[in-house]
């Protein structure tokens, strides 16, 4: 029996939205995208895990989907925080903003941030996956 390998190890999910989670956790594991999903609703948790976890590159994350919008630590906060981790994390992980605002000002302040790949708008789809693993 073949079985079907995935395209990254880890991804990981940072999204107050249990709904949005489970979306994009679903559509994670629908498309073989990655062969573990961790899954934060907290944007300070996330960081505790990264951080707990930096010397250890088997244990991060290649792709990280953070939403913008979250109490207590916006995804802008979280990036801040993601910015003075060591530059072989940074460089080993790949970190997308997703949201499903419109403001322009969020949009503009997510494509300026150096260690952001991309934005893009919910709920993500099996084309945005297949162009991250292409890139």
């Amino acid at each position: 029996m073949n079985e079907i390998s995935s395209k990254f190890n880890i991804v990981m999910v940072i999204d107050d939205n249990n709904i949005d989670m489970y979306i994009t956790s679903r559509l994670v594991s629908k498309n073989n995208f990655a062969a573990k999903t961790l899954k934060f609703s907290s944007g300070r948790e996330a960081f505790e895990y990264l951080t707990e976890n930096k010397n250890n590159l088997s244990m991060i994350p290649e792709i990280i989907f953070v939403d913008i919008h979250m109490p207590q630590m916006s995804g802008f906060d979280f990036m801040d925080l993601y910015n003075s981790l060591p530059e072989d994390l940074k460089t080993y992980t790949s970190c997308y903003i997703i949201s499903s605002t419109i403001d322009q000002r969020d949009i503009k302040h997510a494509n300026a941030d150096k260690n952001v790949v991309a934005f893009r708008k919910k709920p993500l789809d099996s084309g945005f996956l297949e162009n991250i693993f292409r890139n």
